[in-house]
C-alpha cells in the first residue's frame, strides 16, 4: 500500500500517505489508538472504502478494488468481529454458502461440496466437523468457520479484525496455534488487536498508526510492550494493578434469586444471587451469551424479572420503573452508539441525558423546558472534568472519536453521584491510551466508596480492578472468588466448565 489518503467528507482526514508492506508467510499487526486509521486502511485493502489518493499494489500489480467480492477474487478476505454464520447450518454448508458447486442441472452438489470443505479441513488442519451444526459448536470453533469460509475461496491473504474478542483465555491459544499453521503454509495474516500481549505472542511485524499517519513498522520480535505502547500513544502507559486492598463498606446492592424467562419460555437468567459491597467491585467474567446482557437488562428495568429481588440501600426495585432506578443507581452500556447515545444528536443533549429528568438545575419551568444556558455550562464541566477532545457542544455525538463518546457517557454517570454503579463492557473497543482513562475513573469511584458491579469480557481487565470475580454460564452464578486467590487459567475454566 503506497501514499495511501483517505479523507471523508467534508474534511475528515482518516488516513494520511501511509506506505506499508506485507509479506507472504508472516503474520502482521496493525495497531494504534482508537481514530489512528486503523480499520480504514485495512478496508481499503479489502476493497469495503476507496482511497481518495495512492495506490494498493498486489504481487507487483497495481489493483482498483471497487468492492470486497474483486479483493476475494484476487485472494484476499476479511473476517469480522462479528461472526455471521447460520446456526441451522452444518459446517460445510456454512462455508460453502453463496459458492457452492452445482450439478449440471443447476442443483447444489452436495457431495461434491462437503467433500471440498473436508479436503480444506485437512489440509489447514482445523478440529472440526463437516457435518457438525453451527450453532451447536463453540465461540472458537465458529470462528475456524468464518476463516475457513475465506480459505475454500482459496484467499491467501487473511484480514483478522479483533479474532480474540469473543474467546475464552483457553480458546485464545488454540487460534494462535491455527494462525501460525496458517503462515508457515505460506498464508499472509493480517490482523487488528488492542491487546498488546497477544500482538508481541504472535505478529513476526508490527505497523504502527497515530492519528492517521504511519509512526514506524517494526519487528516484533525483542519489542517490550511498554515499548509498543509508547509507540502508538507517544506516552509511557503503567501496566500495573490498580486493585489496592482495603475495607469494603455495608451491602449497597442485593440481588436474590434473579430469574429472567424470555419470551420463548427459555431460562435466561437463573436463580442469580450476588451482593456488591460499598467501596468494592465486583467483576462479571463469562462467555458471551451466557447471561449477561440478561443479567444487566433485568438490573437496569429494560427486561422484567421472573422471579427474585433486586434492592440498592434497602430500596426494593424489583418491579420499579427505569426512571425510579436511575435515581439509585448510574449505567454504562456496552453498546454506547446505540444504547448509550444518540449519535445524531449534539454533543449537549448526550452530555445531559438522564440529568435533565434528575438534575433540576438543567430544566426551567418546572422541569418542563432544558435551561440551556445552564446545559452548556454542564457539558463545558463535562469536558474540562474528563478531558474530553471536541470542537462544539453542539456539534453531533457521532463526530467524537470512540475514546471521547466513551468519557461523555462515563462522566454524565459519574455526575450523578449514584451509590451503585453497573457497568456493562466500558472499555469494549478502545485502545489502550482510553483504557487506561477509564480504569483509572472506575478505581477512584471505588476509592470514593461506590459499589461497583463491572460486567466485562476481558479478563485482564477483571484482574486489575475488581475485587472480587463473579462467574456466569448458562444463566448460572457458578462462583464467587476474591481476585488474588484465583487465576485467569482457572476463571477461563470455570467460564466453559460452568462448575467451580
Amino acid at each position: 500500500m503506497r501514499g495511501i489518503t483517505k479523507i471523508f467528507p467534508p474534511d475528515v482526514m482518516a488516513l494520511e500517505d501511509v506506505s506499508v508492506s506485507f509479506q507472504q508467510g508472516e503474520i502482521h499487526a496493525i495497531v494504534g489508538e482508537n481514530g489512528a486509521g486503523k480499520s480504514t486502511l485495512m478496508k481499503v485493502l479489502y476493497g469495503q472504502e476507496r482511497a481518495t489518493r495512492g495506490t494498493v499494489f498486489l504481487r507487483g500489480r497495481p489493483v482498483h478494488f471497487r468492492e470486497p467480492g474483486e479483493a476475494i477474487a484476487r485472494g484476499l478476505g476479511m473476517v469480522h468481529q462479528e461472526i455471521l454464520l447460520v446456526p441451522e447450518y452444518t459446517v460445510w454448508e456454512n462455508v460453502v454458502l453463496g459458492a457452492e458447486p452445482a450439478t449440471a442441472f443447476g442443483r447444489l452438489d452436495a457431495a461434491q461440496a462437503r467433500a471440498r470443505v473436508q479436503a480444506r479441513i485437512a489440509e489447514f488442519g482445523f478440529a472440526l466437523d463437516p457435518d457438525a451444526r453451527a450453532g451447536e459448536l463453540s465461540v472458537a470453533a465458529r470462528q475456524k468457520i468464518e476463516i475457513l469460509k475465506l480459505l475454500y475461496r482459496a484467499v491467501s491473504v487473511l484480514i483478522l479484525d479483533e479474532p480474540t474478542a469473543v474467546l475464552t483465555p483457553q480458546e485464545i491459544p488454540q487460534l494462535f496455534d491455527e494462525l501460525r499453521r496458517l503462515r508457515d503454509s505460506g498464508q499472509t495474516i493480517l490482523f487488528i488487536s488492542h491487546h498488546l500481549d497477544e500482538v508481541l505472542a504472535l505478529s513476526d511485524r508490527v505497523t504502527i498508526l497515530r492519528k492517521g499517519r504511519k509512526v514506524d513498522t517494526v519487528s516484533a520480535a525483542g519489542l517490550s510492550k511498554t515499548q509498543l505502547a509508547q509507540l502508538m500513544i507517544g506516552r509511557e502507559i503503567a501496566f500495573t494493578r490498580r486493585r489496592r486492598p482495603g475495607e469494603r463498606g455495608p451491602v449497597v446492592a442485593a440481588l436474590h434469586d434473579l430469574t429472567y424467562v424470555d419470551g420463548e419460555g427459555r431460562e435466561r437468567l437463573k436463580a442469580f444471587s450476588l451482593d456488591v459491597h460499598a467501596g468494592e467491585i465486583v467483576g462479571v467474567a463469562g462467555v458471551e451469551g451466557n447471561g449477561q446482557l440478561e443479567l444487566v437488562n433485568v438490573l437496569i428495568g429494560l427486561a422484567p424479572a421472573s422471579s427474585g429481588r433486586f434492592c440498592l440501600n434497602g430500596h426494593d426495585l424489583t418491579h420499579a420503573s427505569i426512571l425510579e432506578r436511575r435515581r439509585h443507581m448510574a449505567f454504562v452500556p456496552q453498546d454506547r452508539r446505540a444504547q448509550g447515545a444518540s449519535v445524531a444528536a449534539p454533543i449537549l443533549e448526550n452530555a445531559i441525558m438522564t440529568h435533565h429528568r434528575l438534575t433540576p438545575a438543567l430544566t426551567q419551568w418546572g422541569g418542563r423546558l432544558i435551561n440551556y444556558a445552564h446545559a452548556r455550562a454542564w457539558t463545558k464541566a463535562l469536558r474540562d472534568r474528563f478531558a474530553v477532545a471536541m470542537a462544539s457542544a453542539d456539534a453531533p455525538f457521532r463526530s467524537l472519536s470512540g475514546g471521547n463518546q466513551q468519557k461523555i457517557i462515563l462522566g454524565r454517570e459519574l455526575l450523578l453521584n449514584r451509590p451503585f454503579l453497573l457497568l456493562d463492557q466500558p472499555t469494549r473497543g478502545l485502545d489502550i491510551g482510553s483504557m487506561e482513562y477509564v480504569h483509572e475513573q472506575i478505581a477512584q469511584e471505588r476509592a470514593a466508596g461506590r459499589a461497583i458491579l463491572l460486567i466485562s469480557a476481558d479478563l485482564e481487565e477483571l484482574f486489575s480492578l475488581a475485587d472480587r470475580i463473579a462467574v456466569m454460564h448458562r444463566g448460572a452464578l457458578v462462583a464467587v472468588v476474591p481476585a488474588a486467590q484465583t487465576t485467569v487459567d482457572e476463571v477461563g475454566y470455570w467460564m466453559l466448565q460452568g462448575r467451580a
